[in-house]
């Protein structure tokens, strides 16, 4: 059995109130303890075409190539693999555009979690989100890759008004623009009722970190109305984008191989 935590997952995706069809995409498997994201942009349709084969190119590694991993100190073959995944949907994404006109400019956002033991995968290009609610407390887990956060790390825009910035949706990495793309990888401990959220800008433009908090906070026991929630208001404040949204509780780190105990039984074995 492989190392994995006992998850809940619930997940939404929406056209919105503006956009005449959905250019997101999302995959979510509780049996291989991963999610993936992706938001398409460029040209008519063709980021739907980008998402897509995003989110399929991911899924397939993943699933493909997760129960084979070592079963000892897994953690870099994890991030190892998110990496490669993503990278083989920039080559599929940049392939596609070569050949058919209608694709070219084409690209995505994403953002993609693999649960292993008591730690989260966690891999993103652009500005799709990874968030995460403990005890309460709301946390952004993921950095955006967009000009409105090179803006604020160099301090030319106050991170309260960044929502209202010029250039807020314009991203500086995506998937299947540049053979040379860059994935950003980080490892986080998971605890026992965790809850994440992965995300696409047509939800975190609508509502802020206090929106979101306060819908996961009012349904504690069912991810599945949290999602629908987020999505209504996100759309109740304008829909101005696609709206996607993954949540994945944490339930359990101990009942199955991998948990908490089991890993240190491997380390002083």
């Amino acid at each position: 059995m492989d190392p994995k935590p006992i998850l809940e997952f619930a997940a939404r995706t929406d056209t919105g109130m503006v956009r005449s069809h959905n250019e997101d995409a999302i995959h979510a498997s509780p049996e291989h303890a991963f999610a993936v994201l992706a938001d398409g942009m460029g040209g008519y349709n063709a980021g739907e075409v980008a998402s897509a084969m995003a989110v399929e190119a991911v899924r397939s590694r993943l699933q493909a190539e997760l129960p084979n991993l070592p079963a000892r100190r897994r953690e870099p073959f994890t991030l190892q693999l998110l990496n490669a995944a993503i990278h083989d949907a920039n080559k599929a994404i940049l392939a596609a555009a070569e050949s058919e006109s209608q694709y070219r400019g084409m690209g995505t956002t994403i953002v993609a979690a693999i649960f292993d033991e008591d730690r989260l995968a966690l891999a993103h290009v652009g500005d799709s989100r990874a968030y995460r609610l403990r005890q309460d407390e709301l946390v952004q887990i993921t950095r955006d890759h967009s000009l409105v956060q090179e803006q604020i790390d160099a301090g030319l825009v106050d991170p309260a008004s960044a929502a209202y910035a010029l250039h807020r949706n314009l991203v500086t990495r995506a998937v299947g623009v540049d053979p040379e793309m860059e994935v950003e990888l980080h490892l986080h401990p998971v605890e026992e009722g965790d809850v994440y959220l992965l995300c696409s800008d047509g939800l975190s433009d609508m509502l802020d970190a206090g929106g979101i908090t306060g819908i996961l906070r009012a349904h504690p026991d069912s991810l599945d109305a949290a999602c629908e929630t987020l999505v209504a208001q996100a759309n109740a404040m304008g829909g101005h984008d696609n709206i996607s949204v993954i949540l994945i509780r944490v339930q359990s780190l101990s009942l199955q191989p991998g948990g908490v105990l089991s890993r240190v039984l491997k380390w002083i074995s």
